[in-house]
This record gives C-alpha cells, structure tokens and sequence, in this order.
C-alpha cells in the first residue's frame, strides 16, 4: 500500500476515531468488558461491510462523484433527495458532537496559560481555524492527517503505559448493569463511533489511480485500526475507573481530571490524545460535508466555507452539554444513510448489471439481506 492510500486509511480511521473513543467506556463499562466487547465487534463487522457496499456504488457509478450525484445515478431524483437530507442531518450533528468536545479541550487549554474563553468563544475559535484547513482541500488534510495521527497513536500507547502501574485485573470483571435490552440501547453510540463511511466518495476521488482492490484494502484496514484503539482505550479504562464513576461523567474534561492523580503527566498526554481524536475525526467529516456542498453548488470555496461550517456551529452554541445525546441522534441518522441507503443503491446497480467488472462487494445476496437485518437491529435498538 502506496503513502497515499496509507493516508486514505488514516483519514477513515481519524474520521472513526474521535468522540467514540470518549463515549464508548461512559456507555459501556457498566454492562462489563465481555458483552461490550462482542457489541463493538459486531457494530464494527456490519459497518465496515456497509461500506464496502459504498464503496462498490461510488466506483460502479463512475467514482470521483460526491454522494449527491451517486445518489442521482442510482436512486433518481427522489433518492437523490432523501440521501442529501439524510447526509446533511448527518454530518451537521457529527460536526456539532466535534465542535461540543474539541471547544471544552480548547477551553481547558486556553485557561491553563491564562487566557479564560467562554465555551461559545472556544467554539468559534476551534471552528474557523479547523475550518479554514478544511478548505485546503483533501490533500492538505491527508498530510496533516498522517502526522496527526501518528502523533494520536502515540499518545494512546503512552496513556496506557501510564495507566498500566495503577490497572486493577478485578475491575475488568465487574457488572453494574445485567440489563441486556440496556446494553442493545447503546448501539447507536457504537455505530456513530464507527461512522466513517461519509469519506469514502472524497477518498475514492482522491486515489483515482488506485485499483479497487487496493481500495477495498483501505476501507477494511481504516476500519479495523479504530476497533483495535477503541478495545485498548476501554480495557485500560474500565481497569482503572470503576464502571459507577464512569457513568458521572457528561464531558471529555471530566474523563481527563479522573486521571490525573495517577501520573502528573496524563492529564496533558491524555488532552493531546483527546484532542487529536477529536480534530481528526473534525476534519473527515467536514471534509465530506464541504466536498458534498461542492458538488452541489459549484460555488468558489468561500461560500463553500460559509456555507458548511455555519449550522454546525449554530447548532453547537445552543446544545451546551448535549455530547452524548448528539451522539446518539446521529447513530439513528447514520443507520439510514450508511446502510439502507448503499443497500439500495448497489441492490439498483446489481439488478441493472451497472460496470460488472468494477469492485463488488463480498457475500453476495446472502450479505445483503444480513446488511438489512443489521440496519434493522440498529433501528430496533433505539425503539426498545
């Protein structure tokens, strides 16, 4: 695999990694490691092979396409129109979780050097200069995204050595909550934290000169590096918190604080992490939402910018303190766009025998009627 698609990988899992990686212990680490466990392995099996299904639409379709013009090639107008209200419900929840985490980071550093900024004028500071990258382009952000990372990686690998000296075996066995229909409930969550499907259109645009199976390899290895961090990161959490403490926390500064008597460094190793899995994840989904509004408005990326940033920012300054409840709005939001609307799609493409030669994703028949099952389970898990 070549630096760019390496990077591709690395912008599906910066765009996966982010306020998952702070929600999944507050959701999970009540109902014990086991159970936990086996859900975000499942969540994590289904989604990536949803979007294995995008992938197979947006290269049938022709690919350098934005989701606005696959959803034009394959559903018609009225899936064209439904996909676009569904993404842009999307993104602009996402955006405004990312915005609601990052500006509490930015707060707290701002403060530590003396300079006090409400939540409201941290929000906007994160969003203009986060934004203004964004409008770089994708080749910016791939390159800003490979260093990101790396330096995220590491920061996770040092937050865990620090944790190692105080993780208690004792603590990885405990159950709060038996309550199975409970643990169902927080899909939602788990399915948002693995919700990177909305960069693949940009992505395959951007590797053009890629063949479709290395493609495929891009999307199944950025799918697999979140579930790899997301284990680590709550195994190491549930082994030094117990599971009552961690179902006080409302924001990703409490979660830092709990920590801090353990090393005089993890409160700072553990905001850089944070905070990196938070702007990565900023900057994988806003770049999908200002490549979407390109294609839709062919503007210059002025009014792109504008355009793109100003709702999720609006809807961030009036739900102070709403994260998690973000969070779970767009798991139901991304239920529909990630998996009925690329079951649809390639289910039209199939039927039409559209680019047969072209990448088709594994399992035939018998793995789309699971993808539906599965998107009927996410559905479900909100409902009971």
């Amino acid at each position: 695999m070549d630096t760019k698609l390496l990077g591709s990988s690395l912008i599906i899992s910066g765009t996966a990694l982010g306020a998952g990686m702070l929600a999944i212990p507050m959701v999970l680490a009540q109902f014990g490691l086991w159970y936990g466990t086996l859900l975000m392995i499942f969540i994590c099996f289904g989604t990536t092979y949803a979007a294995l299904l995008l992938l197979e639409a947006t290269l049938k379709a022709g690919g350098g396409l934005g989701l606005n013009s696959i959803a034009r090639q394959t559903l018609g107008k009225v899936g064209q129109l439904v996909t676009n209200l569904l993404l842009y419900a999307l993104l602009i929840c996402l955006l405004m979780a990312y915005i609601l985490g990052a500006a509490d980071l930015v707060s707290q550093f701002t403060a530590s050097i003396g300079l006090d900024l409400t939540a409201s004028q941290s929000q906007i500071l994160f969003t203009l200069i986060a934004g203004a990258v964004v409008a770089c382009g994708t080749g910016v952000i791939d390159k800003l995204n490979r260093s990101l990372f790396f330096i995220m990686i590491a920061s996770l690998s040092l937050s865990l050595f620090l944790l190692l000296p105080d993780f208690r075996l004792s603590n990885l066995s405990q159950v709060m909550n038996q309550d199975q229909f409970e643990l169902i409930k927080t899909s939602a969550v788990l399915f948002t934290s693995f919700g990177f499907m909305v960069v693949i259109p940009s992505l395959v645009s951007y590797n053009h000169e890629a063949s479709d199976q290395q493609l495929r390899n891009m999307v199944i290895l950025g799918s697999i590096i979140p579930l790899i961090c997301y284990l680590c990161w709550l195994f190491a959490v549930v082994g030094n918190l117990r599971p009552e403490q961690l179902g006080e926390f409302s924001n990703v500064s409490e979660l830092i604080v709990a920590f801090e008597h353990h090393s005089p460094w993890i409160g700072t190793v553990l905001s850089v992490f944070t905070g990196l899995a938070l702007l990565t994840s900023f900057f994988g989904v806003a770049m999908s939402l200002f490549n979407q509004n390109t294609d839709m408005l062919r503007k210059n990326r002025i009014i792109t910018y504008f355009v793109t940033f100003i709702l999720p920012l609006a809807g961030a300054l009036m739900a102070a303190d709403k994260f998690l409840a973000v969070l779970s709005y767009a798991g139901i939001i991304l239920v529909f766009l990630a998996v009925f609307v690329p079951l649809a799609m390639v289910y039209k493409i199939r039927l039409a025998n559209v680019e047969p030669t072209r990448y088709t994703a594994e399992g035939g028949s018998l793995m789309l009627i699971f993808s539906l099952f599965f998107g009927g389970f996410l559905l479900i898990s909100q409902v009971i």
